[in-house]
This record gives C-alpha cells, structure tokens and sequence, in this order.
C-alpha cells in the first residue's frame, strides 16, 4: 500500500511549522502514526525542536540538510528510510526558498514508485507581505519564480496571518493567486486554524499493526544544489545563492532587553527575511523562543535546555558584520 504524503510549502515565516502541529494534533486523535521529513536553513534546529515541545510524536533529527536539490536519487534515500518506520503518512515541511514541484516530481521517481503517492500540497502566504514579494525580490528573478510556482502547483492555498490585513488588501489577494492559480482551494486563516480534520479524513491508520508512539527521523539531503535550468544570463545568479543563514550564540556579558533586540533585528530589516532560536534574560526566567517574520517579532517561554542561539537567515547576508554587530550587542570583546 502507497503511503500518502503531504507537502507544506510557503515562504519564511508563513506558518508552516504552526500548520504541522495542528496536523500532528490531528493524527494523534485519529489514531495515525506520522513521518517527518523537516527542512531547515540553518545548521541548527529550531523548528523540530518547537515539534519536540508541543507533539507526543518522538521525532529523531538530523540536521544542516536539504530536500529541495537536482540529485533527486538522494531524497529517494532519505524517505525510504523514513518509510521503514512504516508511517501511515508523512509530511514533509519544506524551506521557505524551496520549490515544491521538485519535491512531488522525485515522488515520482522509479526508486519511490510504488511506495508513496502525493496526497496534497499546501502553500501557506503570508498576507501581512505577501503583495510586497514581487517587489522586494524584485533583483532576484529566480527567487520570484520560485515564491510563484509554491502558488501555482498548491492544491491547497492558506492565506495566514489575515488578522494583520484588511479585507481590501484580502480581496487584492486573491486576485494575484487566481493569476498563478485558478483552481486551488483558497482558505483564509490567523496563525495556521484551518480545518485539519477534513485533510486526513481519508487517511486511515494501518489495521495490521497496534499503534504506540515511535520514533521517527528528520531525514538529512545533500546540501541544496538547485535544479540547472536555462537562465537569460548564465552568470546570473542563483536565488538560493542570495539566500544564506548563519547561526550565532547567545552568550551576553551583561543585561540585555527583548526590546534591545528587537531594535537589532529592526536595523538589519534589509537583509534579515527571518530569525528564530533560544534566548535568555535571567536565570530567574525560562528560555524564551525567538520568531521573527517580516518586521515582526514575537517571544514565547519554552522549555529548551541547551545552549541558547539565534539562527539568522537573510538575502545577501554580510555575515562578518552581522556577527560582529551581534557581539557588540551582546557586550561581548571582539576577537
């Protein structure tokens, strides 16, 4: 029997992570057993560990990993290891610069034949920006492009975050996803509530197995090395090239206020699309968690107990001057 799989697709900050949680709540109720196969920018990871932290589903990670990359044989390995834990569906959760369509066409690939089907992709959009992509990235072609095609292959299309829009700016909305998509079902949302049960209505646990809870891997890809299509300009320069992270530590030298760096984030507004990770104020005070989108920033206790960083994740990152900039933040002396 083929195993359903469930692409989420989206830009960063869209919700993505939000949306697998209410998935994952939902697969428990009905009974299901879940894979995760989870891509994250950073060499560090904070998005499966937010899973860890509001999921009963044992998750094993492996990180610093790509699913979205032209050697599709790869991504066949890693989701025949995901399947050997016998899965009555996966989700894979893509990168916010990922194209989906590459993803269900390596479905399709003669080593996962017979073993898995594309049950449905949902791109999640973030309404708060998503008007302004086209002009943001309007030097980066390629990463238009592809922030196009995560709405034109949905079958499932989430605009979030609607509490931070007006109804004008919704109806403009939908207007451009009707451009690229006519046919998708448009649903409207505020942080990821969507009716999750009618997306696994038809997924049924297997019969011939009891259910306990397992443990299931993040599966890890080769690093991300974008498919080579004809480009105007051969020296042009890939999105995914522009698009870069780093990750720094969190180790102040003195007090320091969210409002601080907030106002950090605020300056490097340019170049910074995302940041997330652990941070603390006080010994006094849990962990927070770090999620910036846009020019948003929002702060949530977590019960995170390693050593606190921050992943940042930006186009045309100068990551010297970041890190440097950050350490001065943090009081600490420069090497």
């Amino acid at each position: 029997m083929k195993i359903p799989v469930m692409v989420i697709s989206g830009f960063l900050g869209s919700g993505k992570t939000t949306l697998l949680l209410r998935l994952l709540e939902e697969t428990r109720r009905r009974g299901l057993q879940p894979g995760i196969l989870m891509n994250e920018l950073g060499k560090q990871d904070v998005d499966g560990l937010i899973l860890d932290e509001h999921s009963d589903t044992a998750i094993e990670k492996l990180l610093d990993g790509c699913v979205c990359c032209s050697k599709k044989e790869e991504l066949a390995d890693c989701l025949k290891k995901l399947l050997g834990q016998k899965p009555d569906i996966v989700f894979i959760e893509l990168t916010g610069v990922a194209n989906p369509e590459e993803i269900a066409d390596a479905l399709t690939e003669p080593g996962l034949l017979g073993l898995v089907k594309l049950n449905q992709i949902i791109t999640l959009l973030d309404a708060e920006h998503m008007l302004d992509y086209n002009s943001i990235f309007s030097s980066d072609k390629q990463l238009v492009r592809t922030l196009r095609r995560q709405m034109e292959v949905a079958d499932l299309l989430i605009v979030n975050k609607t509490d931070l829009v007006t109804s004008r700016v919704l109806v403009k909305i939908e207007k451009a996803i009707r451009k690229h998509n006519e046919k998708a079902q448009i649903v409207y949302a505020k942080h990821s509530q969507i009716d999750v049960q009618s997306l696994l209505s038809a997924i049924l646990p297997h019969a011939h197995s009891p259910l306990p809870v397992r443990s299931f891997r993040m599966v890890q890809a080769a690093p991300l090395i974008p498919d080579k299509e004809p480009r105007p300009n051969k020296d042009e320069a890939l999105s995914y090239s522009r698009v870069q992270s780093i990750t720094l530590p969190w180790k102040p030298a003195g007090d320091i206020s969210p409002v601080r760096i907030e106002q950090f984030l605020h300056k490097w507004e340019a170049h910074i699309l995302r940041a997330k990770g652990y941070v603390s104020f006080s010994k006094e005070q849990p962990i927070q968690l770090l999620q910036h989108a846009g020019k948003r920033t929002t702060w949530a206790p977590s019960s995170f107990t390693g050593d606190p960083y921050v992943v940042f994740i930006g186009m045309d990152l100068d990551q010297e001057q970041l890190a440097a900039e950050w350490s001065a933040l943090l009081g600490l002396k420069p090497n």
